[in-house]
């Protein structure tokens, strides 16, 4: 479990291509000291499990899925990513519940200042448009963020200046492909409503009978 504060950023360093996976090496701007190996790390959102540490250079084993249902098989040597460890227990929360499990990637539209602050605006991929919504949380590149503006086609979150210094988000430019992860509570919310056969999109007024079925 993440929470999508970045605690540094990384250098791309390569993939050595074993089948279908591969040995995925990252150069960290922070070097921690008490890293054990199989302990999981979040490399721009994504959940890894790191399988050496040698030289202070990281290196996982990442599957072929992974690669392709994330922006990491687009990373070129040099590329910077995002880095955060697993949540201790007892640990504070400062972004949202994030597990490292990115639901879809999507290109960025627009990247520009707007007042102190950066807006970056995202094409919103049709599998997410139930779990995002205004004010809510959003993970991006494994970065918690707050949706500040929303329509059918897109979605918009701000960078305050320690988002843009802290984090790879500043490289974005329009194209770029993101990882997204959607609100864990907003996706098991949906997962309820479905099981209780009740449409997000049809009013439907909530009986006893509704509440009881949904452990209540």
């Amino acid at each position: 479990m993440f929470t999508g504060l970045i605690e540094t950023t990384g250098v791309f360093v390569g993939i050595a291509w074993q089948g279908k996976a591969g040995k995925f090496s990252i150069d960290p701007a922070k070097h921690w000291s008490d890293l054990t190996n199989g302990e999981s790390i979040a490399v721009n959102g994504t959940c890894l499990t790191l399988e050496q540490v040698c030289n202070g250079i990281l290196t996982f084993h990442v599957m072929r899925e992974t690669f392709s249902k994330t922006n990491l098989g687009d990373l070129k040597s040099g590329d910077s990513v995002n880095l955060e460890r697993a949540l201790c227990a007892g640990g504070r929360l400062g972004g949202h519940l994030v597990s490292g499990h990115v639901d879809a990637t999507a290109d960025v539209v627009s990247f520009g200042r707007k007042g102190s602050d950066l807006e970056l605006r995202i094409a919103l991929p049709p599998e997410l448009k139930n779990f995002i919504v205004l004010k809510g949380s959003i993970c991006i590149n494994g970065v918690s963020l707050t949706v500040s503006d929303l329509t059918d086609e897109d979605f918009a979150v701000s960078l305050i200046p320690t988002t843009e210094r802290e984090t790879n988000l500043k490289f974005l430019s329009p194209g770029c492909k993101v990882n997204l992860e959607a609100d864990m509570i907003a996706k098991y919310v949906c997962a309820r409503l479905d099981a209780m056969g009740l449409s997000l999109h049809e009013k439907k007024k909530i009986t006893m009978d509704d509440l009881h079925n949904a452990g209540f």
